[in-house]
């Protein structure tokens, strides 16, 4: 909400995720005055692929800034600066005229799996960012998506100009300017500064060599000025030309911005679908377990390290849609929510779920063991469990997942004393403590759950002049609400099931896949 008399100035981010694309205004405290989404579709025209047209995405980009600017009132002359984000490892080819010339491949596509096993066991430093060389990579990065394209759809390839990840996509529609941003180009196309930039012999060996000639030369730190918004732009957007654009992101990683964990030893946890942790180092560190740590990836003389659980709440949605059809019925006759229902009914089950323990690779793992075929396991189950006991089992093997991820971090040299936390999960009491008394790690809320849009805010912010530098912003834009303390008996408690739970997957992995092949195989 506007304060009266207040005329900014103002700040617009721009966030691009899955599903839509939002925008938001914040003011200089980090204050929220309006958000607008609008949605597009995602094509999947083979298994295992997955697709969006980039002109759906500019048509949700003009309904959304319009959208937010008719909603709070905002005069356009009062918006200092804009930044974005959006989800990376998603490939965009362009041509000289600045035409996209086909759907972006997504960043869940895993088509260039056969370009990902030819570098698996290659002794390369740009491997270093794969656990430090042990763990294999993923097929959804971008070398190997552009080695594909040129492989299968060679006529693409030779049309285009550009070949750029969706954030410098934008960067180039917004104000003409060809750059990579360098949360991009480190975490996901293996540029490492401390190494001499891109790895060349690397992108041979995947098929990607000729990649160099269609990548813009420009590695810009997040947060630095672009230039101003084009002319033309302006005017669809309803916006002055010429408005400060800053360097842009990846969606993950505003959201740490946002949660301010931009100083070495702080780490941030964005909750949804899906986990992701994100800590910053003074220093590389390299182990089994995760990813990074990358060389610059959001602050410059920084370096981050990232682990992920790839399902979290969408285990705890499988179990709420497939078994607690009568509870959401009945939670929607109410008005309340069906998870808070849950929540109260298995809060008195004991750490253990009484002796039932599940691991949440639903869909696969990233880390610690960047597994594809990794699936669910439930183990521990008597005729004295319900399935309120199974509820509660998925919410502990999150938080287990999340320790892990922790422990592994920590097992390399990476040391912190707290996290801060966003995302759907902080909506459950129950499920924060449970992360807190499992892990033994302080959780912090902050005033701002959306730290996505508030962190692309943050960087329009240091764009467009109004702070100095991102941890002078984050300092002014982010506030605390809320520390989650960990219980030290319950997680004295929890420590025999963390150790079971570890123990449970490497115990049935070679089974598992044995499993996953043969459905695969009768399909």
């Amino acid at each position: 909400m506007v304060a009266p008399g207040y005329e900014g100035p103002y700040l617009l981010g721009i966030d691009y995720g899955t599903e839509s694309c939002r925008a938001a205004i914040f003011d200089l405290r980090g204050t929220p005055i309006g958000f607008a989404a609008t949605g597009y579709p995602t094509y999947h025209p083979h298994p295992g692929w997955a697709e969006q047209d980039p002109s759906d995405w500019w048509e949700a980009l003009v309904a959304s800034v319009r959208k937010v600017l008719d909603q709070t009132g905002i005069p356009a002359r009062h918006i200092a600066g804009i930044s974005y984000d959006a989800t990376t490892m998603t490939v965009v080819p362009i041509n000289k005229e600045g035409k996209e010339i086909r759907r972006a491949i997504m960043w869940m596509d895993v088509r260039a799996t056969k370009q990902m096993e030819r570098v698996m066991d290659m002794d390369h430093w740009a491997r270093l960012y794969n656990g430090g060389k042990t763990t294999p990579p993923t097929a959804e990065w971008y070398p190997f998506k552009v080695a594909w394209l040129q492989e299968n759809e060679p006529e693409i390839f030779k049309e285009a100009y550009r070949i750029v990840d969706a954030p410098d996509w934008l960067t180039y529609r917004l104000t003409g300017e060809w750059t990579i941003n360098i949360n991009s180009a480190s975490m996901r196309m293996n540029y490492n500064r401390d190494y001499g930039g891109w790895p060349v012999e690397y992108y041979e060996a995947i098929g990607a060599g000729d990649a160099f000639e269609k990548m813009p030369e420009r590695v810009e730190d997040l947060g630095v000025p672009l230039g101003g918004l084009l002319p033309s732009v302006a005017q669809e957007l309803g916006l002055l030309p010429g408005t400060p654009v800053a360097q842009g992101c990846a969606d993950a990683w505003a959201g740490q911005i946002g949660l301010g964990a931009v100083k070495p030893g702080r780490v941030s946890l964005t909750t949804g679908s899906s986990h992701v942790i994100a800590g910053q180092s003074d220093k590389p560190v390299y182990g089994n377990g995760f990813m990074g740590s990358y060389t610059d990836g959001v602050l410059p003389g920084q370096y981050t390290l990232e682990g992920s659980l790839v399902s979290s709440g969408s285990v705890l949605k499988w179990f709420k849609e497939g078994f607690c059809e009568h509870l959401v019925r009945s939670a929607e006759t109410v008005g309340v929510n069906p998870y808070e229902i849950l929540d109260r009914k298995c809060a008195e089950i004991a750490p253990g779920s009484d002796g039932l323990i599940i691991n949440e690779y639903f869909q696969g793992n990233r880390t610690p063991y960047t597994d594809s075929k990794a699936r669910g396991i439930m183990w521990g189950l008597s005729l004295s469990h319900t399935p309120l006991h199974v509820y509660h089992a998925i919410m502990e093997a999150v938080a287990f997942g999340t320790a892990f991820n922790f422990k592994k971090m920590e097992d390399a040299g990476f040391k912190f004393d707290q996290v801060t936390v966003c995302g759907g999960a902080t909506k459950s009491p129950l499920w924060m403590q449970m992360h807190a008394d499992v892990s033994g790690k302080p959780l912090v809320k902050t005033e701002v759950g959306d730290a996505v849009v508030l962190g692309t805010c943050i960087l329009a912010a240091v764009g467009s002049g109004q702070y100095a530098n991102i941890q002078e912003a984050a300092a002014n834009m982010v506030h605390e609400t809320e520390r989650i303390e960990p219980d030290p008996e319950t997680h004295e408690e929890y420590q025999f099931y963390l150790q079971k739970y570890m123990e449970s997957y490497p115990a049935m992995q070679e089974l598992t896949h044995e499993l996953v092949d043969h459905v695969a195989a009768g399909e």
